[in-house]
């Protein structure tokens, strides 16, 4: 089977939204961890923000990672028509 040219803008979007959310997950994993002790001067709800992220901020940053790729690729889907509809 031979790619079309909307089949490759399909995909290069996929890739670069891919790229984009895991340079978001990066810096809440490594990049938090590593500033952890600087972060630690801040407050966020009354803790110390490096702490905080380590605890509960990064999960919540992955959960947004996950739901904004679905919403992204489910618009995506349509935009293109290989959206297979309501999985039921």
């Amino acid at each position: 089977m031979e790619l079309s040219g909307k089949h490759h803008e399909y995909w290069r979007k996929n890739l670069v939204v891919t790229a984009i959310l895991l340079g978001v997950w990066f810096v809440a994993t490594f990049v938090e961890a590593w500033f952890a002790r600087d972060l630690n001067n801040y407050t966020f709800l009354g803790f110390p923000l490096g702490f905080y992220m380590s605890a509960q901020g990064s999960l919540i940053i992955y959960v947004l990672i996950i739901w904004t790729y679905a919403k992204y690729m489910q618009k995506l889907d349509k935009e293109y028509g290989v959206d297979e509809g309501d999985l039921e």
